[in-house]
């Protein structure tokens, strides 16, 4: 699964950098890029796989620089609990099933991101009234995303928005809850003995990518218009959407 050859290795170096400059610029996508780029030419769980360890050190570098914890993690902390639950449900169902369905559900949910602002006027009142409840919900619904497809943040958004959170205390809660359910994860993958020193010869060196271009984002953060890192990266998620669901139906 992890001999890839030396076209593989430079594609999922670019991927793990482009998805930490996207990071650092904007303080989440680093699991959403990365994956939906590496499952162009691998199944949905050995991208998982490889980004298991990149993706921790993304979050939690992300949750030391954000500040501000108390905001964010002091009053939401439940969600992260929450999150790992369903991250253990979601990593055992994507280690039982055929992992091939698996890119038609990324792609789904890329395309539920590109188009959340249109969420924004289904009333959602009650997540606010019943915040244990509505917690419970987006944080098992993430979580299981987060362990299927590695993605959660389309479904943290919703949470958040009916919320009115800050942006600081959006991306604390966001790195917070992924790094719960990268956690579980790496548990439920151990179990299974999918963790083992391929995997970790490929990931270690994918790590310092992914730290280092993080740095890079989070430095040329207000010298770039953020508009303009989201204008873009929209764009190659839709393109990348399409390709997915193309390469579902035509059996790639």
């Amino acid at each position: 699964m992890f001999e890839l050859s030396g076209t593989h290795l430079l594609l999922l170096a670019l991927a793990l950098a482009s998805a930490g400059l996207v990071h650092g610029a904007l303080g989440l996508g680093f699991s959403m890029v990365a994956t939906a780029v590496l499952a162009l030419f691998t199944d949905v769980q050995s991208a998982i796989l490889i980004t298991l360890l990149p993706t921790i050190s993304v979050n939690l570098i992300s949750i030391y620089q954000g500040g501000r914890w108390r905001e964010s993690i002091g009053r939401y902390w439940p969600l992260a609990l929450f999150a790992a639950a369903g991250g253990m449900l979601g990593t055992q169902t994507l280690i039982l099933s055929d992992p091939s369905p698996f890119r038609l559900l990324l792609a789904a949910i890329i395309l539920l991101y590109l188009n959340l602002h249109r969420l924004r006027r289904v009333r959602m009142d009650w997540i606010q009234s019943h915040p244990l409840g509505s917690m419970a919900l987006f944080g098992l619904v993430g979580g299981f995303l987060a362990g299927t497809v590695n993605v959660m943040v389309p479904i943290l958004v919703i949470f958040t928005l009916e919320l009115g959170l800050t942006s600081t205390a959006m991306v604390q809660l966001f790195n917070l809850c992924f790094f719960a359910g990268k956690i579980s994860q790496v548990g439920i993958f151990s179990l299974s003995g999918l963790i083992d020193q391929k995997l970790l010869a490929t990931a270690l060196p994918g790590i310092a990518i992914a730290v280092f271009s993080l740095l890079l984002g989070m430095a040329i953060r207000n010298r770039i218009a953020t508009e303009t890192y989201r204008r873009i990266l929209k764009h190659v998620l839709l393109v990348i959407a399409i390709v997915l669901i193309g390469q579902y139906l035509l059996g790639i």
